[in-house]
């Protein structure tokens, strides 16, 4: 791509003889535009660098349909046109970019214009296709979606669009309409450094997806029938310079919503490209209300690259309407940490610590002393409660068995505050991230895809996963609702959450309160101001086959309720340890406190892709409703009619008695 000029002033091309033209004003496109009546719908999205269109009137629309959203005018700046008069470049600003020439009238108008930079440049690329090559978003004035309709670029923009879509609840299904047309590129990343441990030891550069014969029609197939069943099922490809596929995401509603209730801690799971499958799947994970993976999109990626990881974030992003997760997690490498720096920079990063120690025996196998460096290292990472006691283990392990100079061990110290649980127990994980030692991370997709997995397999087994994975929520939302908790015990927390919480949770809560019985001392060691330290002595098994009293600092807020312990339970997993418990007990405290029942885990929580079948999921009264239920509806209809000649005959037949009978009904009213 050529350089990005910064100024406003026409820049040329590698056409030496190219002519530029600069335009000013409306210039008529909003009328080109609502004549042709290609692009279709609402797009509130901000533009990004690299998004592609089809034409250079797609653009316009696209900006201007966002400048309508945030309350600004557009308005052309500059054109570029070759000697063949054919557009290669353009330029749009808002309205108040720039200033008015000065006027010599004896009553000149009033100064409109503040010279804002607000702006999009884009140019025509060798694929034929108008790619975004830089964008300012902020204005140096006010904006309003209020004043938007005062503006002349957007007065015909209504014309030959699609409805808007009225959201008349927070928990109605959030839908967004993205052009069909649109590629999310990355450029000028190429000179970030990766080490030699990304992605396994190899550096794949290959610019276009290796599909074997029939690969691209299934994908075709598969997403064509996707969308016919689900008018909302959204996908967006990065295509190379000469057209081929590169890069594939895709998402479908479920997986949308389910990030709108579930989307705090989010894990992407890159195995595929680890371990060098045959699909290059990348699979972003979030955990439900029952503690079940859910899905919330895919990704089929040529290379293991930065670019290629920063496309796949910012194209998932997008789809999720531009809100990141609080949490991402992800494997230790220096590709991932770098798109997830630049996609990501407010998210917080956690390595998944179990992929991480699965490492150990492939990185220090070979070592003298390999089975004790290896308890050492466990002793560090799974029982230390506190920063320094870990940097001391951690030191003393190094200094010990002659460890200084080890890369992979030095990594990983460098990345400590990451994925050792001592350094996260501020951060939210709700339970995806394992902390405790022998815990795995199963895939999202284990038991339907492997190494040797064709891509057209995949397919045919993707339908089966999902249906897998949605037959579990529905089986556990139907046990925690309609059959009570077997309670172990009738301690006072566990009667509290059995009435809010799912079953699942439950069980995992229930192995705390059991273990409040094996905290067999608490006593205060400090009781200044309103916070009372107490010490709570347990008894827990170290490397499985041994047992070691520890001793567990818990911190007690009688006035503000608040109750923090040291083991850090309570953010890891979404629910007190039983140190804490032991500490209300003791108290007389007999219920939670509400800062501590998580809203996450309640078999009541309203999801709107969970249809309630008593009036079929719809509210009749609501137009939007309705047009989106019946859309469905029909094109299930069309998928089965077009099967075969009496089928399509029948079909016809049976949607020409439909008619007659709505227009029979009508004439009656």
């Amino acid at each position: 791509m050529d350089g990005v000029s910064l100024n406003t002033d026409p820049v040329v091309d590698d056409d030496a003889d190219a002519d530029e033209i600069e335009i000013e004003g409306d210039c008529g496109m909003a009328e080109c535009i609502s004549q042709s009546g290609v692009i279709q719908g609402e797009n509130p999205l901000p533009p990004v660098v690299g998004m592609e269109f089809d034409s250079y009137e797609d653009v316009y629309y696209f900006y201007n349909c966002y400048a309508k959203e945030q309350g600004f005018g557009v308005r052309v700046s500059n054109t570029w046109y070759r000697k063949t008069k054919e557009r290669y470049r353009g330029k749009l600003s808002c309205s108040s970019a720039g200033f008015k020439k000065k006027s010599e009238a004896n009553r000149p108008r009033p100064e409109t214009r503040t010279g804002c930079p607000a702006m999009i440049k884009f140019r025509l690329m060798e694929n034929k296709r108008w790619r975004i090559i830089e964008v300012e978003l902020d204005h140096n004035h006010l904006i309003s979606p209020v004043s938007g309709k005062f503006y002349k670029s957007h007065k015909q923009l209504g014309i030959g669009t699609k409805r808007a879509l009225q959201l008349d609840s927070a928990e109605e299904v959030q839908k967004v309409r993205l052009f069909r047309t649109v590629v999310i590129d990355v450029e000028g990343n190429g000179s970030v450094e990766v080490s030699s441990g990304d992605f396994g030891s190899s550096h794949n550069q290959t610019s276009q997806l290796r599909l074997k014969d029939g690969d691209a029609q299934a994908i075709h197939n598969y997403f064509s029938h996707l969308q016919l069943i689900d008018p909302n099922f959204l996908y967006v490809v990065d295509l190379n310079e000469k057209g081929c596929l590169r890069n594939l995401f895709w998402s479908n509603t479920r997986s949308r919503v389910a990030y709108g209730n579930f989307g705090d801690v989010v894990a992407v799971d890159t195995t595929c490209l680890t371990d060098k499958y045959q699909v290059p799947l990348v699979s972003f994970i979030g955990v439900n209300h029952h503690g079940q993976s859910v899905l919330l999109g895919c990704g089929l990626l040529a290379g293991d690259t930065i670019e290629a990881c920063t496309w796949l974030f910012r194209a998932w992003l997008t789809c999720m309407l531009g809100r990141p997760p609080q949490v991402i997690i992800t494997d230790q490498c220096r590709t991932l940490q770098a798109a997830v720096a630049d996609v990501f920079p407010r998210a917080f990063h956690c390595l998944c610590l179990p992929r991480i120690m699965q490492k150990v025996s492939e990185k220090l196998g070979g070592l003298y002393e390999y089975e004790s460096i290896r308890m050492a290292l466990n002793n560090a990472v799974y029982y230390s409660l506190r920063p320094e006691e870990f940097e001391a283990t951690w030191e003393d392990m190094i200094h010990h068995y002659g460890l200084r100079n080890h890369v992979w061990l030095q990594m990983l110290y460098e990345d400590r505050r990451q994925w050792v649980p001592v350094y996260l127990k501020e951060i939210f994980l709700a339970g995806m991230l394992p902390t405790r030692p022998n815990e795995v991370v199963e895939s999202f997709f284990d038991g339907y895809l492997n190494k040797h997995t064709s891509l057209k397999e995949f397919l045919d087994k993707y339908d089966q996963a999902l249906q897998a994975n949605h037959q579990l929520e529905v089986l556990a939302d139907m046990e925690s609702r309609n059959s009570g908790f077997m309670l172990q015990s009738r301690c006072y927390f566990e009667l509290q959450l059995a009435k809010l919480y799912t079953n699942n949770i439950l069980r995992k809560f229930e192995k705390e309160v059991e273990g409040m019985y094996s905290c067999f001392c608490t006593r205060q060691i400090n009781g200044e101001g309103e916070v009372i330290t107490y010490m709570v002595r347990e008894q827990i098994e170290v490397d499985g086959n041994r047992r070691e009293s520890r001793d567990f600092e818990v911190l007690y807020n009688a006035t503000e309720m608040e109750v923090l312990c040291v083991c850090g339970l309570f953010n890891f997993k979404g629910y007190l340890c039983r140190h804490a418990l032991s500490v209300l007990h003791q108290n007389g405290i007999e219920e939670i406190p509400p800062q501590y029942v998580v809203s996450r885990w309640r078999k009541d929580i309203k999801r709107s892709y969970v249809l309630n079948h008593s009036n079929g999921g719809i509210d009749i009264n609501n137009p939007v409703h309705r047009y989106d239920h019946l859309y469905k509806c029909i094109m299930q209809v069309v998928e089965e009619g077009r099967k075969s000649e009496v089928r399509y005959k029948d079909t016809v037949q049976a949607l020409d008695q439909i008619l007659r009978k709505l227009n029979l009904v009508e004439g009656r009213l």
